[in-house]
């Protein structure tokens, strides 16, 4: 049974290679627009600062739920952790200004 599931595996990764190498054939470069970079870099910020939020509140013990969320649509850590992302150039930014 094991012999047969490594053999499908490998079948699988091969059949994906060679799709993938098929499709990258016939793919054109395209060049990211400043909008979609801005945005992929303000996305990989917010989870950044959300995981190391969660981290720290499993450190510290502090229970999940000190907030109540049937108020909530969203989870407020994600939506704090997003402004912070959204503020944190502009920290810097004034950082800057006030060190020189």
């Amino acid at each position: 049974m094991q012999a047969l599931g490594l053999f499908l595996l490998a079948a699988g990764i091969l059949a994906s290679l060679r799709s993938r190498r098929y499709l990258l054939m016939w793919r054109t470069d395209t060049k990211p627009s400043l909008l979609s970079a801005a945005i992929t870099q303000l996305v990989g910020t917010a989870g950044g600062i959300y995981l190391s939020l969660e981290l720290l509140f499993s450190f510290l013990k502090i229970p999940e739920n000190w907030w109540n969320p049937s108020t909530f649509i969203v989870e407020p850590l994600a939506v704090i952790s997003l402004a912070l992302a959204i503020v944190q150039p502009f920290a810097v930014q004034l950082w800057l200004k006030i060190k020189k």
